[in-house]
Formats: C-alpha cells, sequence, structure tokens
C-alpha cells in the first residue's frame, strides 16, 4: 500500500527544492516524502491530462491513482530518466484501457437491449438478483481486510472519508486508496453482473 501522503507544509520544507532525479532516488529507497513529493508535484498535470480523454473527473481520478499505486509498489525495479514522461506515458495507457472498457460496455448493451422481448422476466429478475448477491459478497471476501473494512463503512454504513479515516486513525488520502482499490476490484469482478443489473433497471 501507498505511504498516506504527509503534511504540505513538511513535504514543501524538506523536498520541494529537490530534483526529479533525487526524489527518485529517495523513492527507491522508500522515502515515503519523495513519494508524497512526486504525488503532489505532477498530480494536477495527470489529472488534466486524464480528464481531456476522458471527460469524467471520477474516472481521471481513478486513473491518476492506480498510476501512483503502480509507482509505489515497483520503486524497486523501474528505471525512470524523465519523470513526468514516465507518469503522462503510464497515464496514457490507462487512459486507453479505460476507453476500451468503456466502448466493450457500451456495445454489450447495444447488443443485449434488442434482444429482450416484453415477456415477465420476474423468475430471471430474482436469479439474477441471486447470483449478483452471491457474486459481489465473494468479492468483497476476496479484498484485504482494511479495503473491505473500508469499503463496508463507506458504502454500507454510508460514513464519510474523513469519519472513516478518524475512526479508522488513518488519513483520507489512505481511505481514498482502499475505497479506490475496492471499486476497481468489484468492477473487474462484477463487469457483467452490473451490467444486466443496469438492463433490469431499465425496464422497470
Amino acid at each position: 500500500m501507498p505511504p498516506s501522503v504527509p503534511p504540505s507544509a513538511m513535504r514543501h520544507q524538506l523536498y520541494a527544492a529537490r530534483t526529479d532525479a533525487d526524489l527518485v532516488r529517495g523513492l527507491r529507497e522508500n522515502d515515503n516524502l519523495a513519494f508524497a513529493e512526486l504525488y503532489e508535484r505532477y498530480w494536477p498535470r495527470l489529472l488534466d491530462a486524464a480528464y481531456r480523454r476522458l471527460h469524467s473527473r471520477e474516472a481521471a481520478e481513478e486513473v491518476v491513482q492506480d498510476v501512483f499505486v503502480s509507482l509505489w509498489h515497483k520503486r524497486h525495479e523501474v528505471l525512470i530518466q524523465q519523470v513526468p514522461n514516465y507518469l503522462l506515458t503510464a497515464v496514457k495507457y490507462r487512459v486507453i484501457d479505460a476507453l476500451k472498457l468503456r466502448m466493450s460496455r457500451e456495445q454489450y448493451v447495444e447488443r443485449t437491449l434488442p434482444q429482450r422481448t416484453a415477456e415477465d422476466h420476474s423468475t430471471e429478475e430474482a436469479v439474477a438478483a441471486d447470483d449478483l448477491s452471491g457474486a459481489l459478497l465473494h468479492s468483497l471476501l476476496q479484498l484485504p481486510e482494511h479495503t473491505r473494512e473500508v469499503f463496508r463503512l463507506s458504502r454500507l454504513e454510508h460514513q464519510s472519508v474523513p469519519e472513516i479515516a478518524e475512526k479508522l486513525h488513518i488519513s483520507p488520502k489512505t481511505v481514498e486508496y482502499h475505497l479506490t482499490r475496492a471499486l476497481k476490484a468489484l468492477r473487474v469482478s462484477l463487469r457483467d453482473f452490473l451490467l444486466l443489473t443496469v438492463l433490469l433497471q431499465w425496464w422497470e
């Protein structure tokens, strides 16, 4: 899990004047503050690049968050010559993946809608609902404990990010990371079920 981003005052005092190369060296040595400075230094630029292509702030934020999560996990092996180029390229490929997924969903809906009839789908809907509940439970159980707990507090108990951060004694950024991780995992696992749910609601 990426480290929580420390207070900006401390970060700027210690690291804002450092070069990208210095920050990358620090990152390879598990320096949380170096990671935090890279995060703050390039987050707005990457978010803007992703948003201009996805036209969705939520989707753009998820793309950028994934890029930084990947950067942290690969910090010991990745070779970065130019930080902006590396991060923008990573965003580019994740945006392409997001657009492909969006197109596949739209094509699925376009193919499926004409096939539906006006017959009674009550039994089919009940089975689909049971399948969805089972798939949701299975997917949630595959998540790490902390990620599952953050998701439960957010989506089932409807607590805000600050409330969850205070309750679990973690930073809001860490809460957002766990939520992003959980939602991404659930989207992948439940893709077909979510599409079916949307179609069923369309006919109600």
